[in-house]
């Protein structure tokens, strides 16, 4: 069987096509394994840390032994109480040495013990065997922990990193671990984020030993790039890789689901049958933003935690509404709780000291969710609803139409409104009236290199077609012919020749309406509202 692009958990070389971890597995091993570190692979969800947890098991190995288990197999009476934890962990323990490598086998000692015992052990008894355990061995143990979210009963997984915190101050007394590697989404530190208020006084920073991992787990352009190498070489398509690879990561930013995902859909959806010799339109540009626009309209288990985080966390959801439609400058602050949250969950990063959404197709997802909350009463969404006919033609999008249009509508809707109400909502007007003409069709999404508080660049996407819409408020003459200029470089880097501007001015003598300006071959549709 040929190897495939995977998106429903664990990933291997031999059955996947995968980023290679080698060099990963090397720095962790190298990094923090020989140093003993005890530390936590915390990050976002479907982000690849079950498929680097095993297979640094496997790269273990050799000098270790490794003992990896999943706390998402234990059941909630497990956690009930320390002892129900304790014979739970023995199970789990002694599954995970048949699978540790041939001294697993000898079950003698220390080991035996826990096996006979584990029904009426403490937490502190526990601890005292596994040291035991630990000094009887003749290679050092690494114990990795996946799915530490899954420890639903706080008060016993807090128990159980205050025993490896007293071990690991004592371990040049009490032998015990080599390692201990915990992974999951919420960070150890994060845990209050998920204790109830009644016993949030009892969390004491158990974790607090644990050495920073600081590693980079998104993917490259390069490494995305040997990942299609590897399909190309099967496969045959004839696309440009590097080219390929580049806009798979522009879309992405190396997220490792999104990058799987778009994958998959451009060899299993959008090539037809399985590698046939006119794939190589499907691993294109055009391809790419197609298998985008699937994505983009699929539910998913990654984009339904999202919309459940936004609806739990009604702080976090303001914060991306105003980076998103008014182009807030937000300072990363990681002690601000909103911040703090959507960047556990991966929605954002840190850029020049400020916040952004993550990548391209999380902005454009929450784009869709937000406008979709305001489409019932947009009287904006409803004109474009009944006039979408009339922008399309010969299946080419009328862009020049859209903004005349656009212009005549939003005078008569909102030309009496508060000024400042339109300045801050002016972005989120039009990207109301322009979704449902290219909705099912084309996508945009927004350049986040130009979206502050004065200008915001919508780049479009229609059958192929790209569309340039600079949205500004106005500030005078000058400023405006400064953005004019800003525009047509733009235009340079897309090599375009025509582009598109919609600048919202409130002067009382202003004069709405469509214009053309021309800057040298380069031609802008202006539309002052």
């Amino acid at each position: 069987m040929r190897r495939y692009f995977n998106t429903e958990g664990l990933c291997r070389p031999d059955v996947h096509y995968m980023v290679d971890l080698g060099d990963r597995l090397k720095e962790i091993k190298e990094r923090y394994v020989e140093r003993g570190s005890y530390f936590m692979i915390d990050r976002a969800r479907q982000y690849g840390k079950t498929t680097t947890l095993q297979a640094l098991a496997g790269y273990l190995r050799d000098q270790y032994v490794v003992l990896y288990m999943d706390l998402q197999k234990m059941g909630a009476e497990d956690f009930a109480d320390e002892k129900a934890f304790s014979r739970a962990f023995v199970k789990s323990l002694s599954a995970a040495f048949k699978t540790a490598g041939t001294w697993a086998g000898e079950r003698k000692g220390a080991l035996q013990e826990l096996l006979d015992a584990q029904s009426g052990l403490s937490l502190s008894d526990l601890f005292i065997l596994l040291s035991r355990l630990c000094g009887e061995t003749a290679r050092p143990i690494v114990l990795l922990i996946d799915e530490v979210d899954s420890a639903s009963n706080d008060q016993v997984f807090l128990d159980l990193l205050a025993q490896l915190r007293a071990y690991y101050l004592d371990r040049e007394n009490s032998p015990i671990f080599q390692s201990v590697i915990l992974a999951g989404v919420y960070d150890i530190k994060n845990l209050r984020l998920k204790i109830r208020p009644e016993k949030e006084h009892r969390y004491n920073s158990p974790w607090n030993i644990a050495a920073r991992f600081n590693m980079e787990m998104s993917f490259s352009a390069k490494q995305i790039g040997a990942m299609l190498q590897g399909y190309e070489d099967d496969c045959h398509t004839g696309m440009d890789v590097e080219a390929v690879a580049g806009e798979i990561y522009r879309y992405t930013f190396g997220y490792p689901y999104l990058v799987s995902a778009i994958c998959k859909l451009l060899d299993e959806e959008l090539s037809g049958n399985r590698c046939p010799k006119d794939t190589l339109a499907a691993w294109s540009e055009r391809g790419i933003a197609a298998a985008v626009d699937i994505l983009l309209r699929e539910r998913s288990p990654l984009f339904d935690s999202m919309i459940r985080q936004l609806t739990e966390h009604p702080d976090m959801k303001r914060m991306l509404q105003a980076i998103l439609f008014q182009g807030k400058r937000v300072t990363y602050n990681p002690d601000n709780p909103a911040i703090e949250l959507a960047a556990m969950f991966g929605y954002i990063s840190s850029k020049a000291a400020s916040v952004q959404v993550a990548n391209r197709i999380f902005e454009m997802r929450l784009y869709n969710y937000f406008l979709s909350e305001e489409e019932l009463d947009s009287l904006l969404y409803d004109q474009a609803q009944g006039d979408r006919g009339r922008f399309i033609v010969d299946g080419r999008l009328d862009m020049d139409l859209v903004l005349e249009r656009f212009a005549a509508c939003f005078h008569d809707i909102y030309g009496k409104d508060e000024d400042k109400f339109v300045e801050a909502h002016g972005r989120k007007f039009f990207l109301l009236y322009l979704k449902p003409i290219i909705n099912g069709t084309g996508n945009y999404y927004i350049e986040a290199q130009t979206r502050d508080a004065r200008r915001t660049d919508v780049i479009v996407d229609y059958l192929g077609e790209q569309f340039i819409i600079e949205l500004k408020i106005w500030r005078g003459n000058e400023y405006n012919e400064r953005g004019e200029e800003q525009l047509a470089g733009y235009l340079d880097r897309y090599h375009l020749k025509k582009g598109y501007m919609i600048s919202f001015n409130f002067n009382k003598n202003k004069e709405p309406g469509v214009k053309e300006v021309r800057l040298g071959d380069r031609v802008i549709v202006e539309a002052i509202v």
